[in-house]
């Protein structure tokens, strides 16, 4: 098991967001967190990276206990976040960008074509290498998305956390970010994926988590969820 979460309680002031979250991930996986606006996703992921102190419950990644580490230490550690809202560097190139992300000054091998480097990263995402001296502020929505998920992978990370890619994106580019999210599946790398689009996610992944009002409430393989009336019902449409 790479990611275990268990028993997660987490709160913003004295609202309690996270009610006793848990969930898993495996080596190679790609993961789905489905749910609304405000059911917990991202503060999930934010409970795993550091960023919000969860009260209870434990984080454990490779079988080591994480539970409170400050960002920079789970960075250590070998995860990788891709935020919701982007927050790439807008007065830095392309390339800046991407180079920020290397983790420690480790630098991946470019003889090894399981590991991340920038020529991988633009292999990936064409675009960017069209756009590699131009400043993060000029590029679109979803050449910033894939700046953001290029810069994650370039800390070489063993999960890759990617909150909500789809947000404001026109549909013909989220068919190519989820034509290079499934790429970056079949090269094994592990994904965490929470999602308002669930039929994207759901076929793409693996597994996944239904949330509500900061719980679990369904969970399964990705095939058997899209038969689910909960999830027909309520994010499908059907």
């Amino acid at each position: 098991m790479l990611l275990e979460v268990h028993e997660l309680n987490t709160y913003y002031g004295m609202s309690h967001v996270l009610q006793g979250i848990s969930l898993n991930v495996n080596q190679g996986e790609l993961v789905t967190l489905l749910g609304r606006n405000g059911m917990g996703k991202s503060t999930t992921l934010k409970s795993v990276m550091g960023l919000v102190k969860p009260k209870s419950g434990s984080v454990v990644f490779e079988g080591k206990t994480i539970t409170g580490y400050p960002p920079f230490k789970a960075a250590r550690a070998g995860i990788g976040y891709v935020p919701e809202d982007r927050r790439i560097f807008p007065n830095l190139s392309v390339l800046d960008n991407l180079f920020l992300g290397v983790k420690g000054g480790k630098i991946g091998d470019p003889n090894n074509p399981n590991t991340w480097t920038v020529e991988r990263i633009f292999r990936h995402f064409p675009m960017l290498q069209k756009r590699a001296q131009q400043q993060g502020r000029l590029l679109s929505g979803g050449e910033q998305q894939m700046l953001t998920i290029g810069r994650g992978l370039m800390a070489l990370p063993r999960l890759l956390m990617v909150d909500e890619p789809s947000l404001g994106l026109a549909p013909v580019i989220l068919d190519n970010l989820y034509a290079t999210l499934g790429k970056l599946r079949e090269s094994k790398i592990t994904i965490l994926l929470p999602e308002q689009n669930a039929l994207r996610a759901l076929t793409l992944g693996d597994r996944g988590y239904v949330m509500q009002d900061g719980k679990v409430v369904l969970e399964g393989d990705c095939q058997t969820l899209m038969q689910s009336d909960l999830v027909k019902k309520a994010y499908l449409g059907r």
